[in-house]
C-alpha cells in the first residue's frame, strides 16, 4: 500500500489559486501550470497566470490569473512525453 499525502486545492473566484501537497513546479507560462501533487501531474489553463508563491518545504503553492480549467492525470512520467 502506498502513503499518499493528502492535498487542498482551493479556487478563489477563478482568480487565486491554492494547493497544498506539490512536490514541484514541472513548468509555467501566462497560459498554463504544470505540476506534481503525490506523483500525479496537475494541469491549470487560463491566461494571465502567475505563480506568487512555492515552498518546495512545505508543498504550499499559490498563483493567479484567469484560471480557465485544472486536469488532474496520471503519473508524472507523462511529462516526459510532453517535452520530448
Amino acid at each position: 500500500m502506498q502513503d499518499t499525502k493528502q492535498s487542498v486545492l482551493t479556487l478563489e473566484q477563478q482568480q487565486k489559486l491554492s494547493i497544498s501537497g506539490v512536490a514541484s513546479v514541472d513548468s509555467f507560462t501566462e497560459n498554463a501550470i504544470l505540476l506534481s501533487v503525490n506523483g500525479k501531474r496537475v494541469q491549470i489553463s487560463g491566461s494571465k497566470l502567475k505563480v506568487l508563491a512555492f515552498s518546495e518545504g512545505s508543498g504550499n503553492f499559490v498563483a493567479s490569473g484567469e484560471v480557465t480549467s485544472i486536469k488532474f492525470g496520471g503519473d508524472r512520467s507523462g511529462f516526459k512525453k510532453l517535452f520530448r
